[in-house]
C-alpha cells in the first residue's frame, strides 16, 4: 500500500508538476458527511488526501483545525468511525491513497499492532503521527512497516544536519517538510527559505519532499510547487467546511480544482 504514495509523486513529476496533497478532518462536520468530501477532494484534483483523525488536545494544529476537531468530537466521531470512512473510500477508483494523520493517543490506545492492522485493512497507504519523534519509532514504526504502511516523518526549520539522518531514518512514502515553526494555518514561510530547505532535504534523501503549514492561496501553492516534490493545503480547506457544513463538497470541490491548476501550471515556462 506506502507504494500508491510513491507512485502518486511519481505520476505527478512524470506530467511536470508537483503532488497536491490535501487535508481535512474525518467525521467534520459529521461521520456521515466526510465521504463526499472526500470524492469532491479527488475530483478538485488531489493527488493524496491526509485524513485527520480528531483529538482533543491537538498541539501542532491552529485555531481551523482545532475547531474541525471540535465539530468531529461533537458529532461522536471515534477511531472505528474514521477506519470505516477510509475503508469506504475507493483509492483504487481515484488513484489517490489515503494517509491518516494525526496522535499518539488515538493510534495507540488498543495497541500499535491492532491498529496498524485495522489501518491496513481500511487500505490507508501512510501515517503521520504528529506527536511520536523518530527516537520513539519503536512504539509504532515496525507494526506500520509490517503491514505494508508508511511511516511519514515530519522535518522542520530547526532540524539540522545532526538530526536530519534520525528522522529519515525509517521514514517511508515522502518526507513532509513543516516550512514555519508554530502551528497549522497562521503564517507562511519566506519563499526563499523554502527552497533553500527544500534543496537541503533532498540532497540527504530519496523520498519526495512536501512542503505544508500556510499555504492557502493557489499563487502560494504555485509557489511552493516550482521547488518541491508536494504541495499540502489543510487549514484552508477545513475553513471552507467549517463555512459550509453538509454543503461544503461543492466549494471543496472548486477550490481544489483551484489549488490543482495552478500547481499543474507552476513549472511552465512562457515562450
Amino acid at each position: 500500500m506506502s507504494q500508491r504514495l510513491r507512485a502518486a509523486f511519481d505520476r505527478a513529476r512524470d506530467q511536470g508538476r508537483a503532488a497536491l496533497v490535501c487535508f481535512v478532518t474525518a467525521g467534520d462536520p459529521t461521520p456521515a458527511h466526510t465521504p463526499a468530501i472526500l470524492e469532491a477532494l479527488a475530483d478538485g484534483g488531489a493527488d493524496v488526501i491526509e485524513l485527520g483523525m480528531p483529538f482533543t488536545d491537538p498541539m501542532a494544529d491552529g485555531p481551523a483545525i482545532q475547531a474541525a476537531n471540535l465539530r468531529s468530537l461533537g458529532a461522536r466521531t471515534t477511531t472505528d468511525d474514521v477506519l470505516s470512512i477510509a475503508a469506504g473510500f475507493d483509492a483504487s477508483v481515484y488513484d489517490v491513497p489515503l494517509v491518516l494523520m494525526g496522535y499518539a493517543n488515538p493510534m495507540l490506545r488498543r495497541g500499535a499492532d491492532a491498529f496498524a492492522a485495522a489501518a491496513a485493512r481500511a487500505g490507508v497507504a501512510g501515517v503521520i503521527c504528529v506527536d511520536l519523534p523518530p527516537e520513539e519509532d519503536a512504539a509504532l514504526g515496525p507494526a506500520l512497516r509490517g503491514c505494508g504502511i508508511a511511516p511519514i516523518r515530519l522535518a522542520t526549520p530547526t532540524t539540522d544536519a545532526a538530526r536530519l539522518p534520525r528522522v529519515l531514518d525509517g521514514a517511508a512514502g515522502f518526507l513532509y517538510y513543516v516550512s514555519v515553526a508554530g502551528v497549522t494555518g497562521l503564517q507562511q514561510a519566506e519563499g526563499g527559505s523554502i527552497d533553500a530547505a527544500v534543496a537541503r532535504l533532498k540532497g540527504e534523501t530519496d523520498l519526495p519532499v512536501a512542503v505544508g503549514f500556510g499555504i492557502r492561496t493557489p499563487e502560494q501553492a504555485a509557489a511552493v510547487a516550482r521547488v518541491a516534490d508536494g504541495v499540502v493545503v489543510g487549514s484552508a480547506i477545513v475553513e471552507l467546511i467549517g463555512r459550509h457544513g453538509a454543503d461544503a463538497p461543492a466549494a471543496v470541490r472548486a477550490y481544489v480544482k483551484q489549488l490543482a491548476d495552478a500547481v499543474a501550471s507552476a513549472r511552465k515556462v512562457c515562450p
